[in-house]
């Protein structure tokens, strides 16, 4: 099917999300990348502040002013921090043009959450209720028709897609779960911090956050939602010596009678048309190689009998799937666009 290319821009566009974005729509062939703004480097070319970049035709980075974007964008992909891009967002709602955000400003529905979440109250909270949580294979039909995108955490993307289809065939004790998950450093966004130098994360690992992480009240939101009640579970995030990826690992009570079949059957049913979950064969587990600069997550499970625990393992690109590629995603299903346009590629192994 043939479609109109469609004006892009990116706002926070050098940071880790906003320049992955950057490299995947600059391949995308219904996409004409419009404007990028940095405020770091606004007035130089891309290519100079990232040389992988060199070569592919993009307008340089720009600062981001009231008004910037009026008549020069189709839709905007936002990655600018929490709270900073509220203002533009709705005004670009407002104007016509949709938007997919990358912040977390758009994802915690309950605005009492969202206060004790981050620290502050939620200027629109009629946006908030408006915006569709983009996990992609699980909101397709409200994606369709959606002006306002809030794309899901990182770590919320590889716990749901290893927990809802369980949850939807009520296979498991949902107060049983606990969710223990990997990261690599670029989750943590491009800042300097102390405890992200290569001295402090080379050959170390760590928790962090445990029981107080952000993307916790986002997870339970999420299942609360499909069970149709609130819920609390156990998050307990940890620092990888890796440049990206999430590995994380799920523990829970499968229901009396689950099978190995029945939990097979759930994730197949939820992901028949899913072009980016890949359910493993049996004795095969995710890895983070596997995934790494691509949109794909990999998913493998084991019923353990002797604990009778169910135990599954996601694996994701925290700057792919985890941000800047299910934003493209999102954005392809808001535009009638094939869901995989500019995201096929192949993780670069070794």
């Amino acid at each position: 099917m043939a479609h109109d290319r469609i004006r892009v821009a990116v706002v926070g566009a050098s940071g880790y999300s906003g320049i992955e974005a950057v490299r995947i729509l600059a391949a995308h062939p219904f996409v004409e990348i419009s404007a990028l703004t940095s405020e770091h480097y606004a007035g130089r070319e891309v290519a100079d502040v990232y040389h992988h970049m060199d070569g592919t035709d993009l307008p340089p980075f720009e600062e981001l002013r009231p008004g910037f974007l009026a008549g020069r964008a189709d839709a905007v992909i936002s990655c600018l921090p929490e709270k900073v891009g509220f203002q533009m967002i709705a005004d670009l709602i407002q104007s016509g043009v949709k938007v997919v955000d990358v912040s977390a400003d758009f994802r915690l529905k309950d605005p009492a959450v969202h206060r004790a979440t981050y620290g502050f109250d939620h200027a629109g909270p009629a946006l908030v209720k408006e915006a569709v949580y983009g996990l992609t294979e699980f909101h397709r039909s409200e994606l369709r028709e959606a002006r306002l995108v809030a794309n899901p955490g990182c770590y919320p993307t590889g716990a749901l897609l290893g927990l809802i289809p369980l949850i939807r065939r009520d296979l498991i004790e949902p107060g049983s779960i606990v969710v223990d998950a990997k990261s690599g450093t670029t989750g943590a966004r491009r800042a300097a911090a102390i405890e992200y130098l290569f001295a402090e994360v080379n050959e170390n690992f760590r928790a962090y956050k445990v029981g107080t992480h952000r993307h916790t009240p986002e997870i339970e939101q999420e299942i609360g939602a499909v069970l149709g009640r609130e819920i609390a579970v156990v998050f307990v995030p940890h620092l990888l010596p890796v440049t990206r990826g999430i590995l994380s690992t799920m523990y829970m009570r499968p229901r009396a009678g689950t099978t190995q079949e029945d939990v097979r059957s759930a994730f197949e049913a939820s992901f028949a048309k899913a072009r980016f979950v890949k359910l493993l064969k049996p004795g095969e587990l995710p890895e983070l190689r596997n995934v790494r600069a691509t949109n794909f997550c990999e998913i493998a499970f084991v019923l353990d009998r002797r604990t009778q625990t169910l135990v599954v393992n996601t694996a994701i690109d925290n700057l792919g799937k985890g941000a800047a590629g299910q934003a493209i995603q999102n954005l392809n299903v808001m535009f009638g666009f094939d869901e995989a346009a500019g995201l096929l590629n192949a993780a670069p192994v070794p």
